[in-house]
């Protein structure tokens, strides 16, 4: 069992900057395949950015690639999103989730753990 603890989010001015930061507690995240998801007021779940069990792969959403950078720490057991030259539209609750079924995960019900997310507001 992995419980996972997302960190970092608050009100920032749009063009500003946040790191998001998921601690795992319970097993160490090496063995996992990580990812980040985000969810906004009305809409679905959807998959921003996913780091390989090894942290040499990363993969991002086309609406975020460039500005968000998704890394992990095995010594501190925790992934890291950093957010730059943020929207209005990047307003969302952010999840961080663990999955062990393949070397990196894109796909949202691949994913076994998940947070219970931090909220990120954009103001314009």
């Amino acid at each position: 069992q992995v419980q996972l603890a997302e960190s970092g989010g608050g009100l920032v001015q749009g063009g500003g900057s946040l790191r998001l930061s998921c601690a795992a507690s319970g097993r160490t995240l090496g063995t996992y395949a990580m990812g980040w998801f985000r969810q906004a007021r009305g809409k679905e779940r959807e998959f921003v950015a996913a780091i390989s069990k090894s942290g040499d792969a990363t993969y991002y959403a086309e609406s975020v690639e460039g500005r968000f950078t998704i890394s992990r720490d095995s010594a501190k057991n925790t992934v890291y999103l950093e957010i730059t030259s943020l929207k209005p539209e990047d307003t969302a609750v952010y999840y961080c989730a663990a999955g062990s079924r393949r070397f990196m995960i894109l796909k949202r019900d691949e994913y076994r753990y998940w947070g219970q997310g931090t909220q990120v507001t954009v103001s314009s």
